[in-house]
């Protein structure tokens, strides 16, 4: 049987296994799905309809599946799916879809810190750091192992790549790269840091150091030009890099507009 406090309450139609652990004054509401290992600290609140994967751990004042903050909602059922091994610690935030059709969707292994905030639609990969007040608006993505610093702002549809880093206090309005920093506004350089910790080949980093030399530097062109220019004239070696390609799958692919 799960572990339910006197003083916490659980909805009928909700979903626990078998030995989650619910703790005082937290509120579980209608078609919540808790998996195994699941820890509810207290003072937590859960909106369904939510699906909570395996050894989800929530702090006090954690309010994670409440309705979508879009005004276009219109009160039908819409839904946040989470999966594995996620932290969300004190008055973190994270609202359900604005549609049916939509999802708010949490990868495994994310870490959200104090008072952040995932808004509707937003989809968030694997090994995610959310810092404290950090926030990511409607429909942004966020890519594995990226970090979005203390009291960040994600604007809107904007696409935050793979272990791409983004500063502190920074107002982020257009895509971050994958493997790069941004910060005040700027793209600053390649995150050396974060890859030499993830264990990233040297022969991948001297790649995506050349990418971003090739792209996001030569201020001469504009960026079709310059992903023109590496694809034609660039060293193949480099060229062909996965983490090159990947970069370029992704700036081709943006519909904001990048940072650079």
């Amino acid at each position: 049987m799960a572990e339910i406090h006197p003083t916490a309450i659980v909805d009928k139609t909700a979903e626990i296994a078998d030995d989650v652990k619910i703790g005082p004054y937290c509120i579980v509401g209608p078609h919540v799905k808790l998996g195994s290992g699941c820890v509810l600290h207290s003072h937590v609140v859960l909106g369904g309809p939510s699906t909570f994967g395996k050894n989800n751990e929530f702090f006090p004042f954690a309010v994670i599946g409440s309705k979508t903050q879009d005004l276009k909602y219109k009160c039908e059922p819409t839904f946040l799916e989470v999966g594995d091994n996620n932290v969300f610690r004190e008055n973190c935030n994270i609202n359900r879809g604005t549609t049916p059709e939509t999802k708010t969707i949490i990868g495994n292994n994310n870490l959200f810190l104090i008072n952040s905030h995932c808004g509707h639609e937003v989809h968030v990969g694997n090994n995610v750091i959310m810092s404290g007040y950090a926030a990511a608006a409607g429909h942004c993505e966020i890519g594995d192992w990226a970090i979005i610093s203390g009291c960040a702002a994600l604007h809107q549809f904007v696409r935050i790549g793979e272990h791409a880093m983004v500063g502190g206090a920074s107002k982020i309005v257009q895509d971050v790269a994958p493997y790069m920093i941004a910060d005040g506004g700027l793209l600053r350089s390649v995150n050396l840091v974060g890859l030499k910790r993830r264990g990233f080949a040297e022969d991948d980093i001297r790649a995506i150091k050349y990418a971003y030399r090739k792209l996001f530097l030569d201020k001469k062109s504009n960026m079709a030009i310059n992903i023109q220019l590496l694809q034609d004239e660039g060293d193949e070696k480099f060229v062909q890099n996965p983490h090159v390609q990947r970069i370029l799958e992704f700036v081709k692919a943006s519909e904001r507009g990048f940072m650079h």
